[in-house]
């Protein structure tokens, strides 16, 4: 039985990193200057001075590079003037993750010094088609990006690194900072982006969680957190007006005793005033954790007893649950199959850092799995969120070249409900109920542990650290507000609490704190195919309105010297109503058409602008009358 290592760990003292890099127990600073020696006590430490400026020089290739369309149409709120920072002021601005899951991005500014941490993406909803994802609004940092010292990244996943090739071009290419397995994800994505670019990144390697790093006036460290993830880190900024303690994405994992792995009481050391920014996507969450040892049990007994083929399907970032799958499937015996791009692609990254180190002939290609008897098979495989491109999706729409399901297989969902996917994910296993006879879930077995906390958790931390101000962070409102309630309730003052919408302004000074009325710009910015946009929600709207009622084109010839028609109106309807079986509705919108333009006013025949409004606009209220529906009406008239 495999089982994972949960030693006491302390941000006092040096985590077990689980990690093949090597790591100090003695903090080494690095600072942006010139290069040089310093020496404390008996211990001298080399410190690395920087460029103190993010170069602005931009790649001159222009492989793949998406067009950017500029549009400055913001709401009223946000074309007021955001107000100057003063001297000798902290200021923190989440530009996303605060009214949603993903788009992470939170700025970090005392006066000519920004730190940010996190640049994800956000995946789309259902209401937006054919947009790919979003991507944090930057225009706050418009005219800053010298001052930008670095970009922290705490762990890889796409919704804190997702957004990175773009973000990081935009800002003029900053220094990037993060552990080792994060830094592969990154440059990893930003080759997929544009081939030949990773090279060009300035990467800062947190080479030890005791690193101690400066950018100009900030001071930065960090600690060890749990998530879901390898290479997981909190980060803390230290200004002299207060210490930023920000975990990123967090739980608190426990042994089947309920003891704590990792211990934060040490960060309360650290110089007041503390100001937590805690992830609260699990704070409306009562339930307790699983333990590891649990979850890794029950998937230990289900790899050795099922009947058959053994499907998993987890998050391809979960490169340490998949790392002991694989070591469990080679102890009884049995091959692993790793399916989806992704999947591939990471634990190929995770095998050269040396975080997975799979025996040889235990790994074997998806193509050759009918070479061995159905007992030794596993597979390892993305799609537990019902993705419809996904191998799991694939499989049970029988579209899969290698893989069909067999009643006697056993599936296995190692993986958590995002928000948003309930639905999909419920669909998803009632058709593989339909073709397996074994299918294990949270809801049935602890075959998955969250990487994100509980309410109790959250209570928890706060006690541990006792910070001076609390501010809720990364999830949709209603989680943030939880979070405080729970706080407050729980005997925090509520005064020293904020609940942040993208683009709030915190401020601390001397007068303690502060939150400005206005608001820096947060629209989404789209990414589309090749395009990026924060105007996109026009083409959204066309597209909602036509995936809703679908749409009806009207062609009209007419002669522009009498203004008469020279023949019946065409009309096409795509997604509005089948033609053949609604010919009344059909003769009486051309009916329509015809005294339009019969009726209309002789100044305007030679304008066809203003004859295309009048059809759009009344034909357009006559369906909605008649069929109590809104297509897109779009007018096409043709001058002869």
């Amino acid at each position: 039985m495999i089982r994972k290592n949960s030693g006491k760990r302390s941000y006092a003292s040096q985590p077990n990193d689980k990690r093949k890099s090597s790591t100090s127990s003695t903090p080494s600073t690095r600072t942006w200057g010139k290069k040089s020696t310093e020496t404390t006590g008996d211990d001298q430490k080399k410190v690395y001075h920087h460029a103190s400026k993010a170069s602005t020089a931009r790649s001159s290739s222009r492989m793949q590079r998406p067009r950017v369309k500029k549009d400055h149409s913001f709401s009223y709120k946000n074309k007021k003037k955001l107000p100057e920072l003063e001297k000798d002021t902290l200021r923190i601005v989440p530009i996303g993750g605060c009214e949603e899951v993903g788009r992470n991005m939170t700025v970090f500014e005392y006066n000519n010094d920004i730190i940010i941490v996190d640049v994800g993406v956000q995946f789309p909803e259902e209401d937006m088609p054919g947009i790919d994802y979003i991507i944090p609004n930057t225009k706050y940092l418009e005219g800053k990006e010298k001052n930008i010292r670095a970009v922290i990244f705490t762990h890889g996943h796409l919704d804190h690194i997702g957004a990175a090739p773009i973000i990081l071009e935009k800002l003029g290419n900053p220094p990037i900072v993060a552990r080792d397995l994060t830094l592969s994800l990154i440059k990893h994505r930003q080759e997929d982006y544009k081939k030949g670019t990773a090279q060009k990144l300035k990467v800062v390697r947190v080479k030890s969680l005791n690193d101690v790093m400066r950018f100009g006036e900030l001071v930065v460290k960090f600690f060890q957190v749990e998530h879901s993830i390898m290479d997981a880190m909190g980060v803390i900024i230290e200004s002299p007006q207060g210490t930023i303690i920000h975990p990123g994405d967090w739980t608190l994992e426990r042994d089947n005793e309920g003891k704590h792995a990792i211990d934060y009481t040490g960060l309360r050391k650290l110089k007041s005033p503390r100001i937590l920014l805690l992830e609260s996507l699990g704070a409306t969450n009562n339930k307790s954790h699983g333990t590891y040892e649990e979850m890794y049990e029950n998937i230990y007994n289900i790899l050795k007893d099922a009947p058959g083929r053994i499907v998993v399907a987890t998050f391809a970032s979960q490169v340490e649950r998949v790392r002991w799958i694989i070591e469990a499937a080679s102890q009884l015996g049995k091959k692993v199959a790793l399916d989806g791009y992704s999947m591939k692609v990471n634990i190929e990254l995770a095998k050269k850092l040396g975080y997975v180190n799979p025996k040889k002939g235990v790994l074997i290609d998806v193509r050759k799995i009918d070479d061995y008897p159905d007992t030794e098979v596993v597979i390892i495989c993305t799609g537990g969120q019902g993705e419809e491109r996904a191998v799991l999706s694939k499989i049970v729409r029988g579209e899969h070249r290698n893989i069909k399901f067999r009643k006697n297989d056993s599936v296995i969902f190692s993986s958590s409900v995002i928000p948003g996917n309930e639905r999909t994910i419920q669909r998803l296993k009632d058709n593989i109920y339909r073709q397996c006879d074994n299918v294990y879930h949270g809801d049935v077995m602890d075959v998955h542990i969250s990487g994100h906390a509980t309410r109790q958790d959250i209570l928890e931390v706060i006690d541990m650290i006792q910070p001076d101000y609390f501010i809720p962070i990364y999830a949709n409102h209603y989680f943030l507000k939880e979070a405080q309630r729970l706080a407050v309730k729980n005997g925090f003052n509520e005064q020293k609490t904020v609940v942040p919408d993208n683009g709030t302004i915190i401020e601390f000074s001397n007068k303690g704190m502060k939150v400005q009325k206005e608001k820096a710009p947060t629209e989404y910015v789209f990414v589309d195919g090749l395009g990026i946009s924060d105007s996109q929600h026009i083409v959204l709207r066309d597209r909602q309105v036509l995936a809703e009622d679908g749409m009806i084109v009207i062609i009209t010839t007419i002669d522009t010297k009498t203004g008469k028609l020279i023949q019946n109106p065409d009309i096409i309807s795509r997604g509005f109503v089948f033609l053949k079986d609604n010919r009344t509705l059909i003769e009486d919108i051309r009916h329509k058409v015809k005294n339009l333009v019969l009726h209309s006013d002789p100044l305007t025949w030679a304008d066809t602008n203003q004859v295309k409004n009048d059809i759009r606009d009344k034909i357009g209220q006559f369906i909605l009358t008649r069929t109590e529906k809104r297509p897109m009406v779009l007018p096409v008239v043709i001058e002869v």
